[in-house]
C-alpha cells in the first residue's frame, strides 16, 4: 500500500513538473517577440532602418508562424509531439543567438523569423501534450498554466528587458534575458518530457493521410466553429494588446510610464483569468466559460473607448483582460477535445487561425481608427468578440459533456 502511495505521489510530481516545464516553454517563446516590440526603435537605430521598415520583422514573424502552424498539422501526424516541441525550443534558441549576432538587417529578419517557426511548434504541441498525458479533469488546469506562462512574459519580461537595455543595448538584453530563459526552457522541457514517459508512436503517414487529417478536422462542424471563434476572439484581443495604451495616452494624456503600467497590470489580469478558468472549467464547462468570456471581453472593448472617465477606462481594460484570459484558456481546452485522435493537427490549425485573427483584427482596428475614431475601433473589435461568443454558443459542442 505504501509503495502504491509513493508511486502515486511520484506520478503527481512528475506531471506537475511536466506542466510547469510546458508553461516555461511558452514563456520563453514570447521573450524575443516582446523584446523586439519594446526595443523596435533601438534595433532600427543599430541597422539604420526606419521604424516602419524595422517593424516588418513582425510581419515576417507572423507569416512564418501561420505557414508553419499549418505545416505542423501534417508533421504532428508523422512525428512525436514531444520531439516537435523540443525542435521548436531549439529554434527559439537559434533565433536568439542569430539576432544577437546579426550584422545587418536582413540577418536580423531571418533570425527573428526562426522564432516565429519555434512559436508555431511550441504553442500547439504544448496543448496537444496536455491532452495526451493528463486525465480529462486535470487538463483545463494544465492548459490554464500554459496560457498563464505565455502571458507572464509581458508582466515579468517587459521591466527586465527595459532594465537590461538601460545598461547596454538591445543585444545586451538578448544576452542576459532572452538567451538564458530560452536555454532554460529547453533543458526543463527535456527533463519534463522524460518524466512522464513515452507517448504512442506516430503512425506511418503519406500525403493522403495528411489530407484526410485536415479534412477530418475541417469537416467536423464543432471543430470548425472553434477555429472560426478563435479567429474572431483573437482579433478582438488586439484592442487591448495593440491599441489600449495608445488610447490612454491620446485620450487622457497618460505618460508613457503610466500607460505601460496599465498594460502590464492588464497582462497580470489576463494571467489570473487563465488560472481562474482552469479551476472553474470542471464546474461550469468549457463551452459555457468560452461563451461568457468572449461576450464580456468584447463588451468591455466597446466600453473602454466610450467612457469619459480615465479611472473607468483603466478598470474596463483590466476587466476585459481578465475575461480574455478566461476565454483563451477555455477556448483552448474546448478545441483540444474536439478531435481527440488528431489533437496535434487540431491545435496546429487553431494556432494558425489565432495568428490570422490577430493580423485581421489589427488591420480592421487600424482602418476603423483612421476612418472614424477610437469609438469606431472599439465597436469593430468589440463586435468581433461578441461574434466569437455567438459562434461558440451556436455551433460548438463540448464532447466531454456528452
Amino acid at each position: 500500500m505504501g509503495e502504491q502511495s509513493a508511486s502515486s505521489d511520484g506520478s503527481v510530481r512528475a506531471q506537475r513538473f511536466f506542466m510547469h516545464a510546458l508553461a516555461v516553454s511558452n514563456f520563453a517563446a514570447g521573450a524575443l517577440p516582446l523584446l523586439v516590440m519594446l526595443l523596435l526603435i533601438d534595433i532600427g537605430s543599430t541597422f539604420n532602418t526606419e521604424v516602419g521598415v524595422t517593424g516588418q520583422t513582425n510581419t515576417l514573424y507572423s507569416v512564418a508562424a501561420v505557414v508553419f502552424a499549418l505545416l505542423m498539422g501534417a508533421f504532428s501526424i508523422r512525428f512525436r509531439h514531444k520531439s516537435l516541441l523540443l525542435i521548436g525550443l531549439l529554434f527559439i534558441n537559434i533565433s536568439a543567438v542569430g539576432c544577437f549576432l546579426a550584422q545587418d538587417f536582413p540577418q536580423m529578419v531571418a533570425g527573428y523569423a526562426l522564432s516565429g517557426i519555434g512559436f508555431a511548434m511550441i504553442s500547439p504541441m504544448s496543448i496537444a501534450l496536455i491532452g495526451e498525458h493528463f486525465a480529462i479533469e486535470k487538463r483545463a488546469k494544465a492548459v490554464g498554466w500554459i496560457i498563464a506562462g505565455g502571458a507572464l512574459v509581458y508582466f515579468v519580461g517587459a521591466p527586465l528587458i527595459a532594465y537590461a537595455a538601460s545598461f547596454g543595448s538591445w543585444r545586451f538584453a538578448i544576452l542576459v534575458f532572452v538567451m538564458p530563459i530560452s536555454l532554460a526552457s529547453l533543458l526543463l522541457a527535456w527533463g519534463g518530457l522524460h518524466s512522464v514517459g513515452k507517448n504512442s508512436n506516430p503512425s506511418a503517414a503519406n500525403s493522403r493521410t495528411y489530407l484526410r487529417s485536415f479534412g477530418e478536422v475541417l469537416s467536423n462542424r464543432s471543430a470548425l466553429a472553434c477555429l472560426v471563434g478563435d479567429f474572431f476572439r483573437s482579433g478582438s484581443f488586439v484592442a487591448i494588446v495593440i491599441f489600449a495604451a495608445s488610447f490612454g495616452r491620446q485620450r487622457f494624456s497618460q505618460s508613457r510610464e503610466l500607460a505601460s503600467i496599465v498594460i502590464l497590470t492588464g497582462a497580470l489580469c489576463y494571467t489570473i483569468g487563465s488560472l481562474i478558468c482552469g479551476a472553474m472549467v470542471n464546474k461550469f464547462g468549457r463551452k459555457n466559460l468560452t461563451v461568457l468570456g468572449a461576450f464580456v471581453s468584447g463588451a468591455f472593448v466597446v466600453l473602454y473607448v466610450s467612457i469619459p472617465s480615465e479611472l473607468l477606462y483603466v478598470v474596463s481594460v483590466f476587466v476585459a483582460s481578465l475575461f480574455f484570459g478566461i476565454t483563451t484558456s477555455s477556448a483552448n481546452s474546448l478545441s483540444l477535445e474536439q478531435v481527440p485522435k488528431l489533437r496535434g493537427t487540431m491545435m496546429s490549425i487553431d494556432s494558425a487561425a489565432v495568428n490570422l485573427g490577430s493580423a485581421f483584427g489589427t488591420a480592421v482596428g487600424g482602418a476603423a481608427l483612421v476612418s472614424f475614431n477610437y469609438e469606431g475601433l472599439g465597436l469593430a473589435l468589440g463586435a468581433m468578440g461578441i461574434i466569437a461568443a455567438l459562434v461558440f454558443r451556436l455551433f460548438t459542442r463540448d464532447p466531454t459533456k456528452q
